[in-house]
């Protein structure tokens, strides 16, 4: 089965201008990415989609693929359909650009549902979290049925903690995998109302009847940090260098 991961990555970032290209120890933090990416056995091609020139020839300069796309996509799903229209693969995964410690094993954990199930669309991951994060709207939670699939995310803490001795409050990650027929079926789709109020394009998915698979992650390495800020950016650098001294 083809696996191909795409890494959608633009410049232009309200909060952190130019934040793939921002050095973590030596290497631009879409190096990281793509390395830890092209670690997963299942995936057979990664590249990465940007709009921005300096991305691409960054990309390129550490022996990486990567593909211009049209600067007007409105979000990275609509970029990785672009790059996607023009693979054979069976299957589309989607890995975020500010994710630098994102592991092989969270991405083989996120595809293995639709290579063991025809029938599965689309599947993401989710991870244990703790009342820290609880009230946290950075913090997407999601809930799910008896078989796995998403019930609903939202920003808001779900469930609500009536009984805290016996809750689990999950937090989504951002990674998802597709089949590539259902992929641009879905970025086709009309932007719908619980989408636009929680600002989660995978609502878009439930709204329209369609299930998604989420997986509790249980790799060992992984540290949830996604990079939105210099604070985020700093502490980056600062766990990336932990890691190594322990190593």
């Amino acid at each position: 089965m083809n696996v191909v991961a795409i890494i959608p990555a633009r410049y232009h970032s309200t909060r952190l201008e130019g934040k793939p290209l921002a050095d973590i120890c030596g290497k631009p933090m879409i190096q990281h990415v793509y390395e830890n990416v092209r670690k997963t056995p299942l995936v057979t091609e990664v590249i990465v989609a940007t709009d921005d020139l300096r991305i691409c020839e960054a990309v390129q300069a550490f022996g990486g693929k990567a593909k211009m796309t049209s600067p007007d996509h409105a979000t990275g799903t609509d970029r990785i359909a672009e790059v996607a229209k023009a693979t054979n693969a069976s299957l589309i995964v989607n890995v975020q650009g500010d994710e630098p410690f994102v592991t092989s094993e969270m991405i083989s954990e996120a595809v293995q549902p639709l290579v063991d199930d025809a029938q599965i669309l689309m599947s993401t991951l989710m991870h244990e979290i703790d009342e820290s994060s609880y009230n946290d709207p950075n913090v997407v939670k999601v809930a799910v049925d008896l078989r796995g699939n998403a019930l609903y995310f939202s920003r808001s803490l779900i469930p609500f903690p009536r009984n805290r001795e016996r809750l689990r409050v999950f937090e989504h990650i951002g990674i998802y995998c597709y089949r590539r027929d259902f992929l641009s079926a879905f970025v086709a789709l009309e932007q719908s109302p619980l989408e636009k109020s929680e600002s989660l394009e995978q609502l878009r998915a439930l709204e329209n009847g369609y299930s998604i698979r989420v997986v509790e992650t249980h790799s060992s390495h992984y540290i949830p940090l996604s990079i939105d800020t210099r604070e985020d950016l700093e502490q980056a650098r600062k766990l990336y260098l932990a890691r190594q001294v322990s190593k």
